[in-house]
């Protein structure tokens, strides 16, 4: 039995983006062992997926809880390595599309008999043993990772994105909603995320509100408002507590329920009840598109080629300036109603 370890330690939609290629390595190794290898904060994308015998994490040093000391978060990861070496896998898959010495390290820890890796063209780097050259060919994410598996002779176009639920976040979300267990009833449930990590992708708060007023009024929608919570002035942990209590009271007469995420694994269950969402580009619009979501997305100074919702239906609105600001109302209700015929809910 072939062993695999599939290694990704960045961002959540970095991790969302990974999916195909893990799907794609379970259909072609049926009774394989496929393992990943992710940190904390990322760790709900793998769970509950069924490509997957094991999913291990470690904690990176800036994400320790504050009970945490650094020789502890440290220690730990020692012993995590020395018993993922004691799994003696065939393959470490380093799943960026590029070359990070840090994935390397990781790789280097585990010791598998083979490490497939993106090396710099014309470069060889003895422990990646199974390169793929990086090359200036623009793709999407998703597509340039997937490359990794064409020494594994997988060389099919990449699948949808795969996120599983846990079925208690989603019975939380219905709960919260008032939805019945098997119902989500007649009304189109439409996310609105209105937190983004950068701000040339911040929407405005009152743009939301004007948004969420005029589907409403056409489409009879009702709302679940998604934010990450936290005061704004956090330098640690910013959060948009501020933002959502402006669009709470500026659209109290419509139906909102107001569900901040302090969990990833909340943000998956109440998005997999969702018929619809409208957000910027970001963590939150993978985790959408892994759920099949039909999205609305705004794009400021982040590539939109590279990183557009994989897979669903969508409309991406990026304006010249690469700043969220100048997309209006009109352009967003304008591209919501095409969204919304193009997808059928």
């Amino acid at each position: 039995m072939k062993k695999f370890l599939v290694i990704r330690r960045d961002n959540i939609g970095d991790l969302v983006c990974t999916t195909p290629l893990i799907h794609a390595l379970r259909k072609r190794f049926p009774d394989a062992r496929i393992d990943a290898l992710v940190n904390s904060y990322n760790q709900p994308v793998l769970a509950d997926n069924p490509d997957l015998n094991n999913v291990y994490a470690y904690t990176k040093a800036k994400h320790r809880e504050t009970y945490e000391t650094l020789v502890g978060v440290y220690w730990r990861r020692v012993k995590l390595m020395l018993a993922l070496r004691h799994l003696r896998y065939d393959y470490v898959i380093l799943a960026n599309c590029g070359f990070l010495p840090r994935a390397l390290s990781l790789a280097r820890w585990v010791g598998p008999m083979n490490v497939v890796g993106f090396v710099p063209s014309g470069t060889k780097i003895p422990a990646i043993n199974t390169p793929v050259e990086i090359d200036d060919i623009a793709r999407h994410e998703v597509e340039n990772v997937f490359r990794l598996l064409k020494p594994l002779g997988i060389i099919a176009p990449p699948p949808a994105l795969q996120i599983h639920p846990s079925p208690e976040s989603v019975a939380a979300a219905k709960e919260a909603l008032g939805i019945a267990q098997n119902s989500v009833g007649k009304e189109v449930l439409v996310a609105i995320h209105i937190s983004a990590r950068k701000v040339p992708q911040r929407w405005p708060a009152e743009r939301f509100a004007e948004l969420m007023r005029h589907l409403h009024t056409n489409w009879n929608c009702r709302f679940v408002l998604l934010w990450s919570p936290g005061d704004e002035n956090n330098p640690l942990h910013p959060g948009d507590n501020g933002k959502a209590a402006s669009i709470m009271a500026a659209t109290h007469d419509l139906p909102v329920l107001a569900y901040p995420t302090t969990q990833l694994s909340s943000l998956i269950g109440v998005l997999s009840i969702c018929q619809a969402m409208v957000c910027s580009d970001g963590g939150a619009m993978h985790v959408g598109a892994g759920l099949g979501l039909p999205i609305l997305c705004f794009f400021g100074n982040s590539d939109a080629s590279k990183w557009y919702p994989w897979g669903v239906p969508k409309e991406v609105l990026q304006k010249p300036s690469r700043n969220v600001n100048d997309v209006s109302v009109k352009d967003a209700a304008e591209a919501f109603a095409i969204l919304k015929t193009r997808a059928s809910f």
